[in-house]
């Protein structure tokens, strides 16, 4: 199978002619109301393909990675919730090089792609495949584990951000001077939007860590080291912004607020359209004190209201994530070091809404 890779040499002019296409060629239609479980959850339908006998141990596309760099421990089963079993989940984390897919408690699938940093962004699509930023790529890739679409950016660029939009489409940052917002026909490998971010910062690692199109068409920057959010129009004309010291995340929930989680101070706070704080969760002020926990990266938001916050947990020392209600009660916290690495990302696949439709997840 040949796979699509996107040529380095871009042109702005592809900015203009998206524009007058418009963003209804490039987003999927709201999903309707659910009414059987299968159809409400879509990932969890395809999970018995990752378990089938076709699906390798190691694929060919994998490379070996390297021996844990942290403390190894087993489950603590003394906190809230059913550890490993409480969701079933795709989950990523810096510092550690390898997908973990998780059913019923357990692991039953992994992709490694070797040395290297960093995981900060994965998706489990409805077809099946898993698409994921490898900071230095972005790929998606089959249960089988064959690679079925890869870019691979310009030198001295980064990518942290991917997010499908439909089964075709992908969107993703290049953190770069300057970095660009690409969404791209993975099938084709045609360029439909090449957009430079202003206002982005000099430090290329720094600049984006997530990136959305949001379900109404507009584009939600999360600005990590300018300590700011922005919402842009189809033509990245800004029109809504939010300072905060360390926007790793931002997530535009169906209530219309914004949930984002801010790294340098340990919290995760949804704000109204008026930059109004309307919920708040502070890692340092929050949390029982029987549960070790900090250095909040990415968040979900689910369809029960909870919140589920990711962290890299320190090497082994701290849990990995917490569930919290919105009363602010931790009802699932995970520390699994033996099965698991630290979390920078996590997709609950029990959480109703199609992936690859922007804004059916709050992720």
């Amino acid at each position: 199978m040949n796979i699509p890779i996107v040529s380095k040499n871009r042109s702005n002019n592809l900015a203009l002619a998206a524009a007058a296409f418009g963003l209804a060629l490039l987003v999927p239609g709201c999903s309707t109301t659910c009414t059987m479980k299968s159809s409400c959850t879509p990932a969890l339908k395809v999970l018995p393909q990752f378990t089938a006998a076709d699906v390798p141990a190691f694929g060919p596309s994998e490379i070996p990675v390297d021996p844990p760099n942290w403390k190894v421990s087993p489950p603590d089963t003394s906190l809230p919730g059913k550890g490993l079993a409480q969701h079933p989940m795709l989950y990523i984390g810096e510092g550690c090089n390898k997908i973990f897919l998780v059913n019923d408690g357990k692991v039953i699938w992994t992709y490694s792609t070797g040395k290297g940093w960093e995981y900060d962004d994965a998706w489990l699509l409805s077809n099946g495949n898993i698409l994921f930023s490898r900071m230095a790529y972005a790929a998606e890739v089959t249960p089988q584990k064959k690679v079925v679409w890869r870019l691979d950016p310009p030198k001295g660029t980064e990518i942290h951000t991917v997010q499908p939009i439909g089964l075709d489409k992908v969107l993703l940052v290049e953190n770069g001077t300057p970095p660009r917002m690409l969404i791209i026909n993975i099938k084709t490998g045609a360029v439909k939007v090449n957009h430079v971010i202003p206002d982005a910062g000099a430090g290329v690692h720094g600049q984006f860590r997530r990136f959305r199109i949001t379900a109404s068409g507009t584009y939600l920057a999360p600005c990590l080291q300018m300590g700011k959010v922005v919402e842009y129009d189809k033509n990245f004309k800004p029109i809504w912004s939010y300072k905060i010291p360390s926007p790793w995340a931002a997530i535009r929930l169906k209530n219309g607020n914004t949930l984002i989680t801010d790294e340098k101070d340990e919290l995760t706070r949804e704000v109204n359209p008026n930059g109004e704080t309307v919920w708040e969760f502070n890692l340092k002020t929050d949390l029982p004190p029987d549960i070790n926990f900090r250095g909040s990266q990415s968040c979900v938001r689910l369809a029960n209201g909870n919140t589920v916050i990711c962290s890299r947990g320190d090497g082994g020392e701290r849990c990995q994530l917490i569930e919290v209600t919105p009363d602010k009660k931790v009802v699932w916290a995970l520390k699994d070091w033996a099965d698991l690495g630290p979390a920078s990302a996590v997709q609950l696949l029990d959480d109703p809404g199609i992936p690859e439709n922007p804004g059916d997840l709050q992720r």
